[in-house]
């Protein structure tokens, strides 16, 4: 016999005694109230002298003593009619909990499409399994998203690694090869080798995101978009793409190092997804009791429908898009660990708007 059984067994005999006592206690009270007043009535009818209601003998009749002994008598009997009746009330009121915990084990074992399904009546343990039906439903959507990610992550992993280990195959299997051709394998290989270091980068700093805050520190967004804008000037400028920005103070409070990944990717994205000779337009701002983060860039025309996917993990809208896929899932991330909000805007004539909003300096950050 486990524990667990143990456990609910023990549950079973405190609400079957608690049920018992309770009946036991009813019934006590029912006897002293009838028969409190005839001990009453017959302490009152003087000795030797019958009283007005016994003047008509219709039969031996049924004294005080009699009824005192009958009820003890009564009392007696009802102790294991009481423990019967609450052992069977504590196992019916019980027996939902025993499907729930039944059903809940199977689903903990790995069957998380599983669900409770508790039907009539409406009561607290039936709000309960709508409750315990949510919670499954968001566990198999995390697991099914940790599954999707960890195989995507895996493919784009190997991809370098497969082309790095055929580059130095192909170069030591020729007999020919020359200094000349051995240094171009090697830039090659560092080539890839940088891509697969940025791509580790992106899932680290994503993986971070996903932690939360760990401590905050008072900045100013307009420093924080001014020094990832220089460092990313050059980009631009090779693409043809111009730069602008329009930056306010704009002071909150956060992880340093994870905003101005939010900020790097945001920028990165809007350079790295527009045409040649496109534009793109940062603001930062205060606004009441919010500061926000504006990136607006021009680009191709992103169905509305489709927003959503451009921040999950490893995400394209088309197949020949560069990049990891990983960088607006960062900003996503990011934005979640400070309680931000986030929202994005298509215009008409294509490319992207994405406003993320924080938590003034002066406010507190509630999750």
């Amino acid at each position: 016999m486990t524990p667990r059984t143990l456990a609910r067994r023990s549950l079973q005999t405190r609400l079957a005694l608690a049920y018992a006592a309770g009946i036991y206690a009813a019934g006590v009270f029912v006897l002293v109230l009838v028969a409190v007043p005839l001990a009453v009535i017959d302490a009152a009818v003087p000795k030797g002298r019958p009283s007005s209601s016994a003047s008509i003998d219709t039969g031996p009749g049924f004294g005080l003593p009699q009824l005192l002994t009958g009820s003890a008598v009564a009392l007696v009997l009802l102790l294991p009619v009481a423990l019967a009746l609450g052992w069977l009330v504590a196992g019916r009121f019980l027996r939902p909990l025993r499907a729930i915990t039944a059903t809940a084990r199977s689903i903990s074992a790995g069957n998380l499409h599983r669900r409770l399904d508790l039907g009539a009546p409406a009561d607290e343990l039936t709000e309960l399994g709508h409750t315990l039906d949510d919670l499954f439903a968001r566990l198999q959507a995390a697991f099914d998203a940790q599954r999707h990610f960890v195989a995507n992550a895996s493919h784009e992993l190997r991809t370098p690694l497969t082309g790095l280990r055929t580059l130095l195959e192909v170069a030591l299997a020729d007999p020919d090869a020359d200094t000349g051709s051995l240094r171009t394998a090697c830039q090659e290989a560092l080539a890839l080798g940088d891509h697969q270091e940025r791509l580790v980068q992106a899932l680290l700093t994503l993986a971070t995101s996903e932690r939360g805050v760990t401590h905050r520190d008072t900045l100013d967004l307009a420093r924080v978009v001014a020094g990832v804008l220089a460092s990313q000037r050059d980009q631009a400028t090779r693409k043809g793409i111009d730069l602008a920005d329009h930056l306010l103070p704009a002071v909150t409070t956060g992880d340093p190092r994870l905003i101005e990944s939010l900020v790097t990717n945001l920028i990165d994205n809007a350079v790295r997804h527009n045409h040649a000779d496109g534009h793109v337009n940062v603001t930062t701002q205060t606004s009441g009791t919010q500061v926000t983060l504006t990136v607006t860039n021009s680009g191709p025309v992103i169905p509305a429908d489709q927003i959503q996917r451009l921040f999950h993990p490893f995400q394209k809208l088309a197949p020949d898009r560069n990049g990891y896929g990983l960088g607006l899932a960062i900003v996503n991330a990011v934005t979640q660990a400070h309680h931000a909000t986030l929202t994005t805007s298509t215009p008409p004539e294509g490319g992207l708007s994405i406003t993320v909003r924080f938590a003034h300096a002066s406010q507190p950050n509630h999750p």
